[in-house]
């Protein structure tokens, strides 16, 4: 990062030039981005001024230290299209091959947050178990965790995901699992209950076999009190067995609301009223709203590639040069109240 090699190029070519021609303009950046979200990120851009804000020295690096100012919002934080979110104060040099990272950091985990927030607003406090995690690169994983987070996820399903708050990962009787005890659920889930029941709510994927209300009520029955709850999880072109003979009068395929009152109403008069149905598959915040609307009886929503997609670009400008406003046609300082003074603290 202090080399550039993460940075647009043309960052650290600005940087090659104020150095080679001895010019330290002092200038004020200001961040900002154009929607209303839920500010992520802020944290790790401050880490990267804090370790990589400065400049090379014939011993080997020398950080800026105190000779840049920052000013910030917190993660977690609302924000509206152009606020600023971030500024910067310094010698441009110490810190123009920085902009690429900040921005960057900023526009990925605020994008989660965003989508986060939106999900946990749409199911008015049930739990949202945040499960993207196959459906991008390992390496984004941590920081996207700590952004579901503080967005309000109640779970999620790595280690990486919880470690930036001192968790752990959380999860379901897998299909995989199933598989491996020949398709028997209800043998999987006791295997899985005896090893981990103390450890954590014990959750129960049942469509393995497509027939949800059977499959529930047998694993119900099986593990008694050591059964947190069961999840629905039909796939988009399948309609579950229970469904087969009311098909005509709605949209069967999926995780439909009649499958989930179906499976309800089965445990309740089972004796099994305490088992909760997480549902999942294909759930976003207009579709967890839908649901909640319509008094669905979800527990709790497992929520993956929706909450990966859509974009939160930001922005940097410089507005003031040594004291003067001097900012591109268009833009304008846009000074904030709302963010604090950052200390950094240089490695």
């Amino acid at each position: 990062m202090r080399d550039g090699y993460y940075s647009d190029a043309y960052f650290t070519f600005t940087r090659e030039v104020l150095e080679t021609d001895d010019h330290h303009p002092r200038v004020l950046m200001q961040v900002f981005q154009r929607e209303h979200a839920v500010l992520g990120g802020v944290d790790e851009a401050i880490a990267i001024l804090a370790l990589c804000a400065g400049r090379r020295a014939p011993g080997g690096w020398e950080p800026a230290g105190d000779a840049i100012e920052v000013k910030a919002l917190f993660d977690g934080d609302e924000v509206a299209p152009w606020e600023t979110v971030l500024s910067i104060e310094g010698d441009y040099a110490l810190f123009a091959h920085l902009e690429t990272l900040v921005l960057g950091v900023l526009g990925r985990r605020t994008l989660i947050s965003r989508n986060v927030r939106a999900v946990v607003e749409a199911a008015h406090g049930k739990p949202i178990l945040y499960f993207p995690a196959r459906f991008d690169h390992w390496q984004v994983q941590t920081g996207d965790g700590w952004a579901a987070h503080v967005a309000g996820a109640i779970g999620v399903s790595t280690d990486a995901q919880a470690s930036w708050w001192g968790g752990r990962g959380m999860g379901t009787v897998p299909h995989g699992l199933i598989a491996a005890y020949g398709g028997d659920t209800v043998l999987a889930a006791r295997r899985f209950a005896d090893r981990y029941a103390t450890d954590l709510n014990v959750i129960v994927l049942v469509d393995y076999e497509n027939d949800s209300v059977r499959t529930a009520l047998e694993v119900a029955d099986a593990l008694g009190d050591q059964l947190w709850g069961v999840r629905l999880d039909t796939a988009a072109t399948m309609v579950d067995r229970s469904l087969w003979q009311e098909m005509g009068r709605f949209t069967p395929t999926g995780v439909v609301p009649e499958l989930v009152h179906k499976v309800r109403d089965a445990l309740d008069h089972a004796g099994h009223s305490s088992v909760r149905i997480v549902a999942s598959g294909g759930f976003d915040a207009a579709r967890i709203a839908a649901f909640e609307a319509q008094g669905v009886p979800v527990d709790a929503y497992g929520v993956g590639s929706s909450l990966l997609l859509g974009s939160n670009d930001f922005t940097a400008d410089i507005v003031r040069v040594d004291g003067r406003p001097c900012a591109k046609v268009g833009r304008s300082e846009l000074p904030n109240p709302r963010m604090e003074p950052v200390v950094l603290h240089p490695e």
